[in-house]
């Protein structure tokens, strides 16, 4: 039988697709072909009919988005990258795919490789992310209009990326909110690692979707006809989409077509032989003809004209500076100022107020001040205090406010803060209980690993939450999440520390931070506020009488108790210089100059946090003191389980006088 012109077109782009992907994983001896290969009709067919970019301009804000949730199939994205003209996907890269050195990673890397939107590779983190870039789109849409923001946010999501529990999180989330611009491909292949889909799971994916109050289409996966219909009709739904596309992995190989052999391993020669008969590719490894490369260039020029469109339309629009200022991440004028002045007046005031309240009051400054600011909770709004006056909700059809509300949905709404960082225009931060950053982990892990501004808000920081019981206090938490590389974990002392932690939070632009927040009062320490003194991440609260004995440090709800302790150490002739850590991971990047000056060079030393120790030796040496937990508590009032534990001022000055008896 003949093929149309447009047939055989699709046909050479698609192999090109193909045989890039399998090339690359045989010379590499490692990676997963099965996917590309079931999936490069479909995204041929984005790619070359829909797709709008700009090869020559990734960051464009106005581009669609695509999404490679299955990140395992990499090899997908680095053909389509290499073959729509994108300058960083050479040829060298693509044989060098899971090299050292490359940007052709085993799993996308966000900020090594120019077109890849965010880092994929733990399964249905994509799809989430996904969530949050499509809100942003209708965020900034309401903002600044059509003119400027109207793009679409595209996914690619296997099996694997559905069974995880995040997924469902995510969907439920989206399809509440009716983000119709987000349309998700299911690479339907009925194969996981292990063997059939039918091991493992039962689930009617389409249903579930519908549920979901999503707008679900089945197609053949392999027709590119019905694929561009099926894309076509999304764009018209008031609904997010998800495209079913019936695929076969590892689609043309002789004998590994359709079974799990193909998802993570190369084919070998003779089965890539096989399949390079099977699709009429008559190159050899590596080789794409010039006039493939001409048919992938169509879709390139069609962008460049939109964005130039889009250029004019920008220089010609009253909120174009506003609009830059926002994309590029910049904040507003003057919002120092004002924080300058409420830190100010809390120096006057001296407030005693549990951590989470003061964070909430200096919310209301930030929010007023920094318009790109989005907050949000996790159905904890009356406890985290994250919505402000300025932020009224967003909800379908009205996307104009600037809370979400995530619901009992921490794992999603962390991933959707990463797509909204990555989006651009967009601070995001919101709040739950801290013992559920467990729930949050692998989404906070990774806006770390990206780079991106993203605030977590994580109140009820301690066994001072009280009455909840063992199960809502944290105890390793802290320790844990400042194993994570490039996460600022800040736990503030008083009100000026929480207002000088929220300004370090919202002026960084290299990575996420946390802020931990106490249920309990708290007194105010300080009466001055010229400057931010956390900026350093730790510095002498009090310096004590004279030359000092011993050194006190402290995070949090237990600073005051170690300013209690200076006080009754005086009692016994010892001079205690009190130091407040509201970040270790600040105050180890400073100089060791600085660090000496604050903790002594030889002075015994004492740390006191309501957690465990790990992570302070290096600061007070394997022979220093700590007074923390030793283990999880029980129901009760909050202060007779910190007299339980130990966390009091006698206890820090029983250790502090056997320390320097020795």
């Amino acid at each position: 039988m003949s093929t149309s012109r447009s047939e055989r077109e699709h046909q050479l782009m698609s192999g090109s697709i193909i045989a890039l992907s399998m090339d690359a994983v045989q010379q590499a001896n490692s990676g997963h072909p099965g996917m590309p290969m079931g999936m490069a009709d479909v995204a041929t067919v984005l790619f070359g009919k829909f797709l709008k970019y700009d090869n020559t301009d990734p960051n464009w804000p106005d581009r669609d988005r695509f999404i490679l949730s299955a990140g395992h199939g990499s090899m997908l994205l680095y053909s389509l990258l290499h073959l729509t003209g994108y300058k960083a996907m050479t040829m060298d890269q693509i044989r060098n795919f899971r090299q050292l050195g490359s940007n052709t990673a085993g799993h996308p890397e966000y900020g090594h490789t120019p077109g890849v939107e965010t880092t994929t590779g733990p399964l249905g983190q994509g799809i989430a992310n996904a969530v949050g870039f499509a809100l942003a789109e209708r965020h900034l849409n309401a903002r600044y209009g059509d003119e400027l923001v109207d793009h679409h946010t595209y996914v690619m999501a296997g099996d694997g990326c559905l069974m995880e529990g995040i997924c469902q999180e995510a969907i439920s989330l989206a399809g509440h909110l009716k983000l119709n611009k987000l349309i998700v491909f299911w690479d339907d292949n009925s194969i996981t690692i292990d063997g059939s889909v039918d091991i493992s799971d039962s689930t009617d994916q389409l249903t579930r979707f519908k549920a979901s109050a999503w707008n679900v289409i089945s197609v053949d996966g392999h027709n590119p006809a019905k694929i561009a219909a099926a894309i076509r009709k999304a764009h018209k739904s008031e609904k997010p989409t998800m495209i079913a596309c019936k695929t076969v992995i590892a689609n043309h190989a002789p004998t590994k077509a359709g079974t799990s052999k193909a998802h993570g391993s190369p084919l070998g020669a003779e089965e890539v032989e096989g399949v390079r008969n099977a699709i009429g590719w008559e190159y050899g490894p590596f080789e794409v003809p010039e006039e493939v490369y001409k048919l992938w260039s169509r879709g390139g020029r069609k962008g460049r004209s939109s964005k130039s469109e889009w250029e004019a339309r920008l220089n010609a629009h009253p909120k174009a500076n506003d609009f830059n200022r926002a994309v590029k991440g910049k904040l507003n004028d003057g919002w120092d100022e004002a924080l300058q002045s409420y830190k100010d007046q809390l120096a006057k005031d001296m407030p005693n107020l549990a951590t989470r309240a003061s964070s909430g009051n200096v919310l209301k400054v930030l929010t007023e001040h920094l318009t790109d600011m989005v907050s949000g909770s996790a159905d904890l709004e009356g406890s985290n205090k994250t919505r402000t006056p300025s932020t009224p909700d967003i909800q379908a059809g009205n996307y104009g406010g600037r809370y979400i509300n995530y619901g009992i949905r921490e794992h999603a709404m962390a991933a959707a803060m990463n797509g909204m960082a990555l989006h651009g225009g967009i601070i995001p931060y919101a709040g739950t209980f801290l013992v559920f950053a467990d729930y949050c982990r692998p989404s906070i892990r990774l806006s770390a690993l990206m780079n991106q501004r993203v605030i977590y808000v994580m109140t009820h920081d301690s066994i001072g939450v009280g009455e909840d019981g063992p199960t809502h206090q944290p105890v390793e938490h802290l320790a844990s999440l400042r194993a994570i590389p490039n996460l600022h974990v800040f736990r503030p002392a008083d009100a000026i520390e929480v207002a000088e932690c929220w300004e370090l939070a919202v002026r960084r632009t290299d990575g996420p931070s946390l802020i931990a927040l106490t249920r309990q009062g708290l007194p105010a320490l300080r009466d001055d506020a010229s400057e931010n003194l956390s900026a350093r991440g730790g510095y002498i609260l009090s310096a004590g009488e004279g030359q000092s004995d011993i050194v006190l440090l402290a995070t949090g709800s237990e600073t005051h108790k170690a300013i209690e302790a200076q006080s009754e150490l005086r009692n016994h002739d010892i001079s205690a210089r009190v130091v407040s850590i509201p970040c270790m991971e600040l105050f180890l990047k400073q100089g060791e100059e600085y660090v000496r000056s604050v903790l002594g060079d030889d002075l015994p030393k004492i740390a006191s946090e309501a957690g465990i120790r790990q992570s302070w030796d290096g600061l007070i040496g394997r022979n220093g003191g700590f007074i923390g937990m030793r283990g999880f508590g029980a129901s009760g009032p909050g202060a007779a389980l910190f007299e339980h534990f130990g966390i009091t001022a006698d206890a820090i000055v029983t250790q502090a006088v056997q320390m320097l008896r020795i």
